[in-house]
């Protein structure tokens, strides 16, 4: 700010010279001034003296005051014009009238008096003030004007002029001066690289980004930031299972302890299919601390358990977050947990459970319906031993039966009341079919026998001797004898 100010008196140099008389001040003037006409006059430079005398001792306002005076006299050559409004935009600007300021400053421009060098100086003094105003579009491109036309190009500049772009959001007009802001700083600061790394974020250059990213972690490879950019930066180019490697790595180095973070690399266990893995982390994690034990994440952590298959691990974290939260979804997955884990006991508690909680009674009653279904499947192959009644009463049966109660529950309106009809008609009809298939084998016995009885008693007709029928048989005569022996009996009687 120091050097600014100076440059805003710059075109009052000659003015500073001015002795304490007039007849001293113009020859002082003219001997300051190598150009013809670049020259105070008796009247014009009293004022301004007196002007200068306040700009010294910090009176802005009446330095203000007095060169409004002194602009306003007649006969002023352009000089003594140029001069005096740019003693007037200093006095401006130390009283923060900045829009003033730089009006004055144009008006030194305009009114012709400075020379080349001065008016340049000058344009981009305006320019900083712009920029410092706010105004950094406008003040940047002015600082632009003045380079493109053959301007001083000094590293304050491309730095002013990177800066006010930047403030003003135009990240592709700030991007090549920041780049060669970038090239000429030495040595570079991280300023230098965090500038040029929004940048290229900004303008969603990843490759550049990509570059830049990496020779910074070369440089501060602590910086757990920089690490996570490159993360995104990798997935974001689709380079998911590098992305995957960078926080593996990170993690198992212990720089990690940001739920976020942890919760990050979890998911990423589960994308690659390692979900057992993923349940061990975000348990130990919740364990210690730095992931809360919401029932969010006990659902969470009891779904990567089930994706793995380790549904007994997962049941009872399933039940605390059921309990935590009291949801009847919760509920419902805990009890296809136990479902899958053939707990049809302790499933259709938890199904119930739900069906209190507002869950869908069909889905609820087709599962707790089908789990009884598979328990019955789970006890021995039914044969045709025994009797109709001993098989109607077997386990098999009598679960067979609690099925069938159990699909009959599921809503008519519902969209699992076909399916559960079906699987009734299945069932009766699986029923019936042991049974028919137990007639038939039945009969196909007895008819055996009945062949193998008729051939008994014909063999005793020839030999004389006795009636010689199989023990497995034998219960088979009494009716063979009813249906054929007493028949022949009557033919012979008559």
């Amino acid at each position: 700010m120091r050097s600014f100010k100076q440059a805003l008196y710059v075109g009052a140099a000659a003015v500073l010279s001015v002795a304490s008389t007039l007849s001293v001040m113009a020859p002082s003037v003219a001997h300051a001034q190598a150009t013809e006409g670049r020259q105070f006059g008796a009247k014009a430079g009293a004022i301004v003296n007196e002007a200068l005398q306040f700009l010294n001792s910090n009176e802005f306002a009446s330095a203000a005051a007095k060169l409004k005076e002194a602009i306003s006299l007649s006969d002023l050559n352009p000089y003594e014009r140029s001069t005096i409004y740019q003693m007037t935009g200093a006095a401006q600007y130390e009283l923060d009238q900045y829009d003033s300021a730089i009006s004055s400053f144009e008006s030194a421009i305009n009114a012709g008096g400075l020379l080349p060098n001065e008016a340049d100086a000058l344009r981009v003094n305006i320019a900083q003030l712009l920029i410092a105003n706010g105004q950094y579009a406008e003040g940047a491109r002015r600082l632009e004007d003045y380079l493109n036309g053959g301007g001083q190009e000094k590293p304050q500049y491309v730095e002013l002029l990177t800066n006010a772009w930047v403030q003003s959001e135009n990240y592709t007009r700030a991007l090549p001066w920041a780049e060669k802001w970038f090239r000429q700083a030495s040595p570079k600061e991280r300023t230098h690289f965090d500038l040029l790394n929004f940048l290229y974020n900004n303008l969603g250059m990843s490759g550049k980004q990509a570059d830049l990213v990496k020779v910074m972690i070369a440089r501060w490879p602590n910086d757990k930031q920089l690490w996570d950019s490159w993360s995104s930066l990798l997935a974001n180019d689709g380079r998911e299972k590098d992305a995957f490697e960078v926080n593996k790595m990170l993690y198992l180095s212990g720089v990690m302890d940001q739920e976020q973070d942890l919760t990050r690399v979890v998911q990423y266990y589960s994308f690659y299919d390692m979900p057992f893995q993923a349940a061990q982390i975000l348990e130990m994690e919740m364990n210690a601390g730095r992931i809360p034990q919401t029932p969010e994440r006990l659902v969470q952590l009891s779904d990567l358990y089930r994706q793995a298959r380790e549904y007994r691990t997962a049941i009872p974290i399933l039940e605390r977050a059921a309990s935590q939260s009291g949801r009847a979804k919760l509920y419902a997955d805990l009890g296809e947990a136990l479902y899958n884990e053939g707990n049809c006991g302790a499933a259709e508690e938890a199904f119930k459970e739900a069906i209190d909680r507002g869950y869908n009674r069909g889905k609820s009653w087709m599962l707790i319906a089908t789990c009884r279904y598979e328990d019955a499947q789970r006890e021995k192959r039914q044969d045709c031993s025994g009797t109709r009644e001993s098989r109607r009463n077997s386990v098999k049966n009598r679960k067979r039966d609690l099925a069938i109660e159990a699909f009959n529950q599921v809503p008519g309106g519902s969209r699992e009341s076909r399916d559960a009809k079906r699987w009734v008609q299945f069932i009766r009809a699986e029923r019936k079919a042991l049974e028919d298939r137990c007639t038939f084998e039945a009969n196909v016995v007895k008819e055996q026998c009945f062949i193998a009885i008729r051939q008994a008693y014909s063999n005793q007709v020839f030999t004389g001797g006795e009636l010689e029928i199989t023990e497995s048989c034998q219960p088979f005569q009494a009716e063979f004898d009813r249906l054929y022996r007493q028949a022949v009996n009557r033919d012979a009687g008559g």
